[in-house]
Order: structure tokens, then C-alpha cells, then sequence
């Protein structure tokens, strides 16, 4: 069976192919707005399906999987920035607390779409003023959920971690492979799922 991603994220490239897995990449174009009284949780899974489902549409046949990774805090979607105000009022939230990682991921097959969403919960060190200006400038912060990269320069921020760290990149792994083998898509790591050794 074909696999499809439907994100133009290098680094969930990068991450999908950690797993030895054959693919191709094709984007999808979907209005990413947040609809009213929708949880983050919804809206990740929303995304996921929306996106895997456009592409499987076009790609008739193959397995395609969706993706959409947020920050969340205090119930509150925290984007890409869009704007050096808007960065800077969002690392000033995160600093010294906790916040919530949520990737929503679907892959849609000539049988059906399954969906699932991964929670990790990240805590930042206090980070003063002198230090979120110097992030932000850098080109790191502009194209990531949240307006930070926990693999790049970011990563010194982070205190704490529960769950998965591939995850906060933007694919979790151990969920992606389980989601994958349940579907009969090989890899490096195997194929079809069978019992635990």
C-alpha cells in the first residue's frame, strides 16, 4: 500500500522517515481556522482528517496521513506567530509554566479514515526579556506552533517533558508506527502488527 504524507513539514518528513517507511509528499491546501467553541482537541483532529482526507481524495488508492501539531495553553490555541509583538507576547505566557502539546493524526485509507490525538505536557524555565529577543532573532520561531522549536535553540527552555518528544517536534512516533502497522505499512521496524514479546 502506497503512504501519502499530506504535510509539507520538513521535519515530519524528517520524522516519518525515522520509521523506514516508504512515502511520498503531497501538501494539503485547508482552511486552518479555529471554528467557534471548538477544543483544541477537536480542532487538532479536525485538521488531521481534513488534510489527509483532501489529499486522498486526489490520490485515489493510497494510504495518506494527516498531521497537525498545536500548543495549548490555559485552553488557548497558541499558533505560529504572526508577528514579532505576537511571538513575544506568546513566549512571555510560556515562560516559567506548563503547556500542553497536541498533534492530532489521521490516516485515511481506501477503507476508511482513523484518527487519534497525542498530549504531551512541556514545562518551561522563567525566560527574561533580553533572552526571548535573542530567540526572536532567529529564524527558528516563525513557522512552529507556538513560537518555538523544542529540537533547535528552544530546547534549552524546556525544564520538563511528559510524553512524547517527537510529538512536540510534530509527529510522535510510537503512535505513527502503532497507526501504521495496524494499517499493514512496513517499515525498517516491521509490518502488520502482532502480540507484544
Amino acid at each position: 500500500m502506497e503512504l501519502v504524507l499530506a504535510s509539507n513539514s520538513p521535519r515530519r518528513r524528517e520524522l516519518l522517515a525515522q520509521l523506514g517507511v516508504r512515502f511520498r509528499v503531497v501538501p494539503a491546501a485547508i482552511d486552518e481556522s479555529v471554528r467557534g467553541g471548538e477544543s483544541p482537541e477537536d480542532y487538532v483532529l479536525r485538521m488531521a482528517m481534513e488534510k489527509a482526507q483532501a489529499v486522498a481524495a486526489r490520490e485515489a488508492g493510497a494510504c495518506v496521513l494527516g498531521a497537525d501539531t498545536t500548543v495549548v495553553l490555559d485552553d488557548d490555541i497558541l499558533g505560529k506567530p504572526a508577528s514579532h509583538g505576537e511571538a513575544l507576547a506568546t513566549l512571555a505566557r510560556l515562560s516559567g509554566r506548563s503547556h500542553a502539546v497536541m498533534t492530532g493524526l489521521c490516516l485515511a485509507t481506501p477503507g476508511g479514515s482513523h484518527g487519534e490525538v497525542v498530549r504531551t505536557e512541556v514545562t518551561f524555565v522563567t525566560l527574561d526579556f533580553a533572552t526571548c529577543e535573542a530567540y526572536l532573532a532567529t529564524d527558528e520561531p516563525w513557522d512552529k506552533a507556538g513560537g518555538y522549536g523544542i529540537q533547535g535553540l528552544a530546547g534549552a527552555f524546556v525544564r520538563g517533558i511528559n510524553g512524547s518528544y517527537s510529538n512536540v517536534v510534530g509527529l510522535p512516533l510510537a503512535e505513527t508506527w502503532a497507526l501504521l502497522r495496524r494499517h499493514g505499512i512496513e517499515g525498517s521496524l516491521g509490518g502488520a502488527a502482532e502480540d507484544a514479546v
